[in-house]
């Protein structure tokens, strides 16, 4: 129906900047068309990539739908191995996050293996670290004590359905 207009690659500096803004004032939508803007044009920076997975994230929630696949699809595409591990603990926290919110019984099961899940992640990525970050020790914190403050619980054995992913 239309043609998208392509950014000038002398562009994607402030664009970038723009997106990161837009995640700030609460507007993921926003940012997440311009990180699409810029991979149109560089399809492999990584820094649109992680901008648009937050953005992705940051819509847990907000009444948009954001498919697990298309999460998934982005963490495939980050390089770096500790990124990529990182990421994945943020995406899964936020979706168990997001679990919490909904108040269902299943809803504290659900939320209590994917911030499981997350910490995994987190643990994966504490291994191979770069010095001096420790990012995801904070994260894997963050999860534990909100397990704890919220009494979640893994779902009991006899009606446990792994999930796929």
């Amino acid at each position: 129906m239309f043609d998208l207009k392509p950014l000038h690659p002398d562009a994607i500096s402030a664009a970038l900047e723009k997106a990161m803004r837009y995640r700030l004032l609460n507007e993921p939508g926003e940012a997440e068309s311009i990180c699409l803007d810029v991979l149109a044009v560089e399809p492999e920076n990584q820094k649109a990539l992680v901008l648009l997975l937050l953005a992705m994230t940051d819509r847990f929630g907000k009444g948009y739908a954001v498919s697990t696949t298309r999460v998934q699809e982005v963490l495939a595409r980050l390089r770096d191995d500790y990124e990529r591990c990182y990421y994945t603990g943020i995406a899964r926290e936020r979706r168990g996050k997001f679990q919490l919110t909904q108040g269902a019984t299943d809803s504290g099961f659900a939320a209590f293996e994917l911030l499981r899940e997350a910490m995994d992640s987190y643990e994966q990525a504490e291994k191979i670290r770069p010095p001096g970050n420790d990012d995801a020790l904070l994260r894997w914190n963050a999860c534990a004590r909100l397990i704890v403050g919220h009494h979640l619980t893994p779902r009991p054995a006899e009606s446990y359905e792994p999930r796929l992913e």
